[in-house]
């Protein structure tokens, strides 16, 4: 079984794909292999596969308001109570993809990173693009830079553009991981993919 990386699609407003960003760096230092961070947006998702965000369903959002900090306890992750509702995370992905199209010394997966840790254990609402600026700006970004680069109609083509790649892939909701060809979808199929990757599949 050949894998060179982790491939993770994740949306901001993912609660379980918050999880997971926390846990997935260690993954990838214990199995040897490199993440490739992906955000995607659900709702376009969504369209195509009739689902909908977990929290609006009768029932369903019951389970994961009971679910998430459950999980959250788990893993000792931090977690905000009650949990920020799903967000647009248009600005946030564009800001994703604008710093990995410009490079330099700052990584968007560190970006990625303090996002979530802002929404979800914090409870800042990175709905708001003002505030998705003062999290790069934290980081060391120039503030204008990346306010005018999340306008940019090649960035915004780069998001649309990965989220219809990763439906093309089969991508229906997030967290949401590929091993090579293998998919993965959750956050509580970490371990399972851990140990794919240990005995080269099954």
């Amino acid at each position: 079984m050949s894998i060179d990386a982790i491939d993770f699609y994740f949306d901001f407003a993912s609660p379980y794909a918050y999880l997971a960003s926390v846990r997935v760096d260690a993954l990838s230092d214990r199995v040897g292999r490199p993440v490739r961070w992906r955000p995607i947006l659900l709702g376009a998702v969504f369209k195509i596969s009739g689902g909908q965000p977990n929290l609006n369903k009768p029932l369903q959002g019951d389970y994961l308001r009971h679910d998430v900090p459950r999980c959250a306890r788990l893993w000792d992750i931090p977690l905000h109570q009650p949990l920020p509702s799903p967000f647009p995370s248009l600005a946030a992905s564009r800001a994703f993809y604008w710093l990995d199209q410009v490079g330099g010394e700052h990584s968007p997966a560190a970006l990625a990173r303090a996002v979530f840790q802002a929404h979800w254990a914090e409870g800042r609402d990175m709905a708001l693009p003002e505030n998705v600026l003062d999290v790069a700006a934290s980081l060391g970004l120039d503030r204008d830079a990346v306010e005018a680069g999340i306008a940019l109609p090649e960035v915004k083509e780069r998001l649309r553009a990965e989220t219809e790649a990763a439906i093309a892939r089969g991508v229906f909701g997030a967290p949401f991981f590929f091993l090579g060809d293998e998919p993965f979808w959750g956050a509580d199929r970490m371990d399972q993919m851990e140990d794919w990757l240990r005995r080269g599949g099954w």
